[in-house]
C-alpha cells in the first residue's frame, strides 16, 4: 500500500481540516459572540436553536468556532462548553456529559447516584465556578425525539431552569426536527435566534456553489489544472454531492490524496473521474460527461420528523431529493 511522506500527511490533514466561510457561518459566529457578550450584560439570557440536516456543516462550524478562540490570547476553552447528547439520552445522562465536559471530577461515576436536582445544581455551580460564557448542545434532537407532552415539557423546564439559574445563553444544535423544542410555550420566546444550514441549490444560488468550489481549490496543497475551475467540472462536483457539504468535502479529500499518492504533477478532471469510478463503479461517471449530459438532483425537502407516525421507525422522514435532470435544466429552475 502506497502511503505518503510526513510532509504531505500535514498538508492533506491541513486541507481535510480546512474552513471556507459562508455568509450563513459567519453570521451564526457572530451569533455566538453575541450570545457570550450579553451574558456579561446580566439578565435574562437568550438562547439560540441552529438546525441544520445531516451532513450540512453544524458540528464542522462549531469547531471552527472553538478553534478560533483557543487562538485568541488569554481565552479559556471552558469559556465555551461545548457537548453532545450521550448515545443513551436521558435528562440525567445528559447533564452528567455536561459536567463531564466541564471536567468535573466523577461525573461519569455519578449515574444512578445523585437525582436529577443533585446533577442540576452541580452543573450550575460548575458554570458559575469556571465562568463558562455560552453552552452549545449538539445532536439535540436525539434527546427531544419521540417524546411529547410531559417528556417534552420536563426537558424544557430543566435546560430553562439551567439557563436561568446560571445566567447563561444555551445554544441548542440539531436536526431540523429539534424544532420540536419551540412548540414549548416556555421556549418559544426564550429562542431569540434561530438559524439553520441548508445545503447548495444551484436552483437558488448557483454562485454560491461555485464560489465555494472555487475557495476549496486555491486551498489544494497540490497543483490544480485551469479546467479544474470550468462549468462542467464544476457541476460534475454537484452532481457528486447533491449540494452536500460533506459528501462534498470528502470527496475533494480523497481527490486530493489520490493525486499526491500518485506523485501527479497537478489534479485535473481525469483525476476526478479515476476517484469516481473508484468509489461509484457501476455508476455513470459526470466527469466523462459534457456539459449538457451531466444530470444529478437537489434537496426538495429536509428530513424531518411525524410525531403521527405508528411507530419510531416511521417516525423520521428522510431527506427528500428532486428527480434527476440534467444540471442545466436545474439552473433555469
Amino acid at each position: 500500500m502506497q502511503t505518503l511522506s510526513e510532509q504531505q500527511e500535514q498538508e492533506l490533514k491541513a486541507f481535510i481540516n480546512v474552513f471556507i466561510e459562508s455568509p450563513v457561518a459567519t453570521m451564526v459566529m457572530d451569533d455566538f459572540d453575541r450570545l457570550r457578550y450579553n451574558k456579561r450584560l446580566g439578565g435574562e439570557q437568550q438562547c439560540m436553536l441552529l438546525t441544520g440536516d445531516t451532513g450540512s456543516g453544524k458540528s464542522r462550524l462549531i469547531q471552527e468556532y472553538q478553534q478560533r478562540l483557543q487562538l485568541i490570547k488569554n481565552q479559556s476553552s471552558s469559556l465555551v462548553l461545548v457537548s453532545r447528547i450521550p448515545s443513551k439520552p436521558t435528562l440525567s445522562s445528559t447533564i452528567i456529559q455536561l459536567l463531564k465536559d466541564l471536567g468535573h471530577f466523577g461525573s461519569t461515576y455519578r449515574k444512578g447516584r445523585s437525582g436529577d436536582q443533585s446533577l442540576t445544581e452541580s452543573l450550575i455551580r460548575c458554570v458559575r465556578s469556571q465562568k463558562t460564557e455560552l453552552i452549545i448542545i449538539n445532536e439535540f434532537q436525539e434527546l427531544v425525539e419521540f417524546k411529547s407532552g410531559k417528556a417534552l415539557n420536563e426537558i424544557a423546564n430543566r435546560l430553562k431552569y439551567i439557563s436561568e439559574e446560571a445566567q447563561i445563553p444555551i445554544v441548542l444544535v440539531g436536526m431540523p426536527w429539534a424544532k420540536k423544542i419551540a412548540s414549548e410555550p416556555q421556549w418559544a420566546s426564550r429562542l431569540m435566534i434561530r438559524r439553520e444550514l441548508g445545503y447548495f441549490k444551484l436552483s437558488d444560488d448557483p454562485a454560491h456553489f461555485i464560489r465555494f468550489i472555487k475557495g476549496l481549490i486555491t486551498r489544494m496543497p497540490v497543483s490544480t489544472s485551469a479546467e479544474v475551475k470550468s462549468k462542467v467540472v464544476i457541476l460534475a462536483l454537484f452532481s457528486v454531492c447533491r449540494g452536500q457539504l460533506r459528501a462534498l468535502k470528502r470527496f475533494l479529500d480523497e481527490t486530493v490524496k489520490y493525486v499526491m499518492l500518485q506523485n501527479k504533477h497537478e489534479l485535473t478532471p481525469h483525476s476526478f473521474a479515476v476517484v469516481f469510478s473508484m468509489y461509484y463503479p457501476n455508476e455513470i461517471n459526470p466527469f466523462k460527461q459534457s456539459l449538457d449530459e451531466i444530470i444529478g438532483s437537489e434537496v426538495e425537502s429536509y428530513s424531518r420528523y411525524d410525531s403521527g407516525a405508528d411507530n419510531e421507525f416511521d417516525a423520521i422522514i428522510p431527506t427528500q431529493f428532486t428527480d434527476k435532470l440534467t444540471l442545466s435544466q436545474i439552473l433555469k429552475k
